[in-house]
C-alpha cells in the first residue's frame, strides 16, 4: 500500500513539475501566446520526448500563428517567459530562423537547415549539477546586431536532464515567438541546422546521467553559439 501510494504521489509531482513557454516580452508586458505560437502543451504542460519528432521544431503538430507579431531591434534583448517556472535541471537554448523574403512569418513552417543558436546556457558544476535558469520564469536573450533584418521565428527550449540517463529520457520543452526583427546589418549565419536532425538521441548533452557520477562537464546540444 504504501509503495503505491509513493508511486501516485511521484506521479502527480512529476505533472506539476512541467511547463510551458508561452510568452516573450516587449516593455515588460505581454500576454501568454500574444506573440509565441499556441504550443501542443498549452493544456497539458507537456514535453516532447522524440528528438525525430516534427514537434521537436516548435512543439507544434501543425503551423498556427502567434495572434501578434513582435517588433524589436537587432542587437536588444528580448524577455521570454514560462508559465509557472522552469523546475527541471537542465540548459535554457534560444534559436533564430530567418523567414525567406515573400513568404509570411505568420505560416511560415521553419523546415530545413535555417536555425542558427544565439544562446545557450552551462551549469554550475559541484556536488550537483545546477543551471542559471532553473527555479526561474523569465529568461533574457540578446538578438544579435549584425543580422539581416526581417521576420524571423525565436525559438526557445528548455531541456529537463532529470530522468536522461536513458534514451528517450530527456523532456524538450519547446515554442516559437514572431519576430520582425529591424536595424541589424548583412551576417549570414554559416552554422545552421534543422529540427528535426539537429539532435540525435544518444547525443552526448541529451543522454546524460547528471545524478551519479556527477559529471564535471557538460556538452549543450546543437551547434556552438553564433556571435557577430
Amino acid at each position: 500500500m504504501l509503495a503505491s501510494v509513493t508511486v501516485l504521489l511521484g506521479a502527480a509531482l512529476g505533472a506539476s513539475a512541467h511547463y510551458t513557454l508561452p510568452k516573450i516580452l516587449a516593455g515588460g508586458a505581454g500576454a501568454d501566446w500574444q506573440y509565441v505560437r499556441k504550443a501542443d502543451n498549452w493544456q497539458s504542460n507537456g514535453f516532447v520526448g522524440n528528438v525525430a519528432s516534427e514537434q521537436i521544431r516548435c512543439f507544434q503538430s501543425a503551423v498556427a500563428p502567434a495572434q501578434a507579431t513582435l517588433n524589436v531591434t537587432a542587437g536588444s534583448t528580448v524577455t521570454y517567459g514560462a508559465a509557472p517556472n522552469v523546475y527541471h535541471p537542465g540548459p535554457m537554448q534560444f534559436y533564430l530562423a530567418r523567414v525567406p523574403d515573400g513568404e509570411s512569418v505568420s505560416s511560415w513552417k521553419g523546415e530545413g537547415a535555417v536555425w542558427f543558436k544565439i544562446y545557450h546556457e552551462q551549469p554550475n558544476f559541484g556536488a550537483q549539477l545546477t543551471w542559471p535558469s532553473n527555479g526561474k520564469s523569465s529568461f533574457s536573450v540578446a538578438i544579435p546586431k549584425c543580422i539581416k533584418a526581417g521576420f524571423y521565428l525565436l525559438r526557445a527550449e528548455h531541456i529537463g536532464l532529470h530522468a536522461a540517463s536513458t534514451s528517450g529520457g530527456a523532456q524538450f520543452y519547446i515554442s516559437c515567438a514572431q519576430l520582425g526583427i529591424t536595424g541589424g546589418g548583412s551576417t549570414e549565419p554559416s552554422e545552421k541546422v534543422a529540427f528535426p536532425g539537429a539532435y540525435k538521441a544518444a547525443d552526448p548533452g541529451i543522454q546524460i546521467n547528471i545524478n551519479y557520477p556527477v559529471p564535471t562537464t557538460y556538452k549543450n546540444p546543437g551547434p556552438a553559439v553564433f556571435t557577430c
